[in-house]
């Protein structure tokens, strides 16, 4: 880039000068804009690059960085003074220089350059106006810091005074020394990556303590420079909101990372409240885009069973999906003649989806909520409330819930259109109490406009705000509000690539002509087709390596998958029967191990007596939803509100865990959540080192030997076909009798 602009520079000039920096001129007042505009600004004025950078943005047709001015100004300082003027009032369409005189521009040129190579002729320049400057020299390069740079007065500055890298002042952007500038661009990167893809930007507000606020050629000049700091990152520039300050313009800009066909940025919120609040009929009208009629029409085309649609409360885990452009549009466009939405299509016109996962009300649904929102790994929460109901039934366990898991919570209430307004206030009043309890603690914010969105929904990852929304899913009243909110959601978690791919199970499927399918999300790594990863552990605790044949994000084919995206396998060679919920796929580097017991800090928040040792209730761990029972504890019985360390055991089959997981503890009323801090390693079963086996004491040698037929008819069949042999030999001979109750014992107790 730097050879570049040396080489333009010589095509003008006949030599290479060092780049002359251009002091960012001093805010102008109205009689100062007056001599400008009519050509009347003195040489000693120095020239405003900010502005030149917008208006030769604008005009020329691309986004023109520093190099472009700076070679300019070189060529009007290598006495080319009357094509240059000629130059700059064509592309400004502006008198900027009209007032200057050949003698009044005088060249500003290091001494050893000789004279006699400054005299470009006007062939030379045109030519090198011609062939326009090329797309890399738009922004500074870095290597133009290394060299000295000269300023009108002639003194030597290295660019290491506080000054010259301040970036806290609303002003830094327009007219950024190159320094300023990678500063600048390095610091966006770290916000986007920050941010999962996107980023807010305020653009006339510093970080200084001064007055907010600039005028319009400030402005113009910072939003061109923000502009190309967004070239340089690959990202779009959208514009949010503007509003005027004490001193001028501020405006707030969403900078969203470019996607290509095959991809885009993924949110998933949960959709949790009380049966009848309206869950399913607000998804309805925001990913099919028409309006309830009051009686159910929404929800008709988003439920899965019959016994839903007739009964009209959901009983499964559901997903819709709603896409945004890069303006930040809705782009769910319904078929015309059934109704139905082409994920597919959806998903390449988007660069952001947001994924709902609708979970059901009722009470005796609950073990599906749970599971809903342990599995499927939400980055939000949005809580429904029926504005004539008011919080009654289920919402305050999903409320508790969804702060046990640590996910921010936003709220939604509907049926506005048929509710009297005392009672709304009544409602808004109890709810705003309830967030604002010592058991939530969030800062409850009404949303009315605009404003209230962008404010929110950048502080909401800090997890206290928690925005409350009035909308009517029949007359669509403060519908285009929820939709901004949702556009500038971001994914809450980073993933790095490098890591080796864990995949967890949450669904699995048989598809004709394909086969056993699995649905789940990514964990961590990247998943690429052919790959091949350990799938399990099995009742045995075994993982069997198996190789992913195809690839499906939202029903669109793709060929990897990164960590935090959801997406479905198509396996080779594998019946449906062997894989349940709960299992995980990882990469062979990994060693994983199946652990049968495991250490947990938990909190009971409810239960009607006292919890002691041989206890049993459902955990709930990521996708994992099997019996524990207590076998011990540090204290003699635990009551509501009690803290404890607590060692689990499962009942039925040992499970893939690691430390630091969040998991929920419930039977019946009884509810409690915790942390796992420590994995009891049991005796290891990896399939893929049977040596291992060799080394155990002779009587699990005496056990292995019952179990009959060669490691790798155990490794094809799992422990299911073990199961299948002992139900097919019972009530036989003595020995097969007794061949299938070690059989029993192994598969009940691998770590004694």
């Amino acid at each position: 880039m730097l050879r570049n602009a040396q080489i333009k520079s010589d095509i003008v000039a006949g030599c290479s000068p060092k780049l002359i920096r251009i002091p960012r001129a001093p805010r102008a007042d109205d009689a100062q804009v007056e001599r400008d505009e009519a050509g009347l600004t003195p040489r000693s004025a120095p020239l405003h690059r900010g502005s030149l950078f917008a208006k030769v943005s604008q005009l020329v047709g691309f986004r023109v960085g520093r190099k472009v001015i700076d070679i300019l100004i070189q060529a009007g300082q290598a006495k080319c003074t009357a094509l240059w003027i000629k130059l700059m009032q064509a592309i400004l369409h502006v008198p900027y220089f009209e007032g200057l005189q050949s003698s009044e521009i005088a060249p500003i040129v290091p001494n050893r350059c000789p004279l006699g190579h400054m005299a470009a002729t006007e062939s030379s320049f045109r030519s090198a106006v011609d062939s326009v400057v090329p797309a890399c020299m738009f922004a500074p390069d870095t290597e133009d810091l290394s060299g000295t740079q000269f300023c009108e007065s002639g003194d030597n500055q290295n660019g290491d005074s506080e000054d010259h890298l301040d970036l806290t002042s609303k002003l830094v952007l327009v007219s950024p020394s190159g320094e300023q500038y990678d500063r600048l661009q390095k610091h966006l990167r770290e916000r986007i990556e920050e941010g999962c893809g996107e980023t807010i930007y305020v653009v006339g507000m510093g970080s200084d303590g001064g007055d907010y606020g600039l005028d319009e050629r400030d402005m113009e000049a910072s939003v061109a420079t923000v502009q190309s700091l967004c070239e340089q990152v690959d990202a779009d520039l959208i514009l949010l909101r503007e509003r005027m300050e004490t001193t001028g313009h501020v405006r707030d800009y969403l900078i969203r990372r470019r996607v290509g066909e095959a991809d885009f940025l993924e949110v998933r919120v949960a959709v949790v409240g009380n049966v009848d609040a309206g869950k399913s009929t607000l998804l309805g009208v925001l990913t099919h885009g028409e309006l309830d009629n009051g009686r159910g029409l929404a929800r008709q085309k988003l439920f899965r069973h019959k016994h839903e649609m007739e009964s009209g409360r959901t009983s499964s885990v559901g997903n819709d999906i709603l896409g945004f452009d890069q303006e930040g549009q809705v782009v769910n466009k319904p078929d015309s003649h059934g109704g139905s939405l082409d994920w597919t299509k959806i998903c390449e016109r988007s660069s952001k989806v947001i994924t709902f996962i609708d979970l059901a009300g009722h009470e005796k649904y609950l073990k599906t909520t749970v599971f809903g929102m342990t599995g499927h790994l939400p980055d939000f929460c949005m809580l429904m409330v029926g504005s004539n109901a008011g919080i009654i039934g289920m919402t305050k366990e999903h409320l508790g819930l969804a702060l046990a898991l640590n996910v921010p919570v936003f709220v939604v209430v509907t049926k506005i259109d048929m509710c009297p307004a005392n009672i709304l206030q009544e409602t808004l009043k109890l709810l705003q109490r309830l967030l604002k309890s010592p058991g939530c603690r969030k800062i409850p914010v009404l949303v009315q406009n605009k404003d209230d969105v962008i404010v929110t929904a950048s502080n909401f990852s800090s997890e206290r705000m928690c925005p409350i929304f009035q909308i009517s899913n029949v007359t669509g009243e403060n519908m285009d509000l929820l939709k901004m909110f949702l556009n500038l959601l971001s994914p809450r978690t980073t993933y790095k690539d490098d890591e080796p791919p864990e995949y967890q199970i949450d669904d699995t499927y048989s598809v004709p002509g394909v086969g056993t399918v699995v649905s789940g999300t990514t964990l961590r790594g990247v998943i690429r087709l052919n790959d091949t990863l350990l799938l399990g552990p099995d009742p045995l605790g075994v993982f069997i390596p198996i190789t992913v044949k195809s690839i499906h994000r939202k029903r669109m084919t793709v060929k990897e998958v990164h960590g935090g995206q959801t997406a479905s396998f198509a396996l080779k060679k594998i019946k449906r029967s062997s894989i349940r919920k709960g299992m995980v796929m990882v990469s062979p580097r990994l060693n994983p191990q199946a652990c049968w017991e495991f250490e947990a800090e938990i909190l009971v928040l409810h239960h009607p007596t006292t919890i002691s040792p041989r206890y049993q209730a459902m955990v709930h761990c990521g996708s994992i939803r099997q019996t524990a029972t207590i076998i011990g504890m540090n204290k003699e019985c635990l009551r509501t509100g009690d803290k404890a360390t607590v060692l689990f055991r499962f009942i039925k089959t040992p499970e893939y865990l690691h430390s630091e997981q969040r998991l929920v503890f419930r039977e019946g009323r009884t509810k409690a959540v915790g942390t796992i801090t420590k994995l009891l390693q049991t005796k290891p079963q990896a399939k893929m080192q049977p040596s291992k086996k060799l080394e155990a004491s002779s009587s699990a040698n005496e056990e292995n030997t019952h179990l009959g037929g060669s490691p790798q008819t155990g490794q094809l069949s799992g422990g299911s076909s073990r199961r299948r042999g002992g139900h097919r030999h019972k009530g036989k001979s003595p020995q097969s009798s007794s061949g299938s109750t070690s059989t029993i014992s192994v598969a009940a107790a691998p770590g004694n």
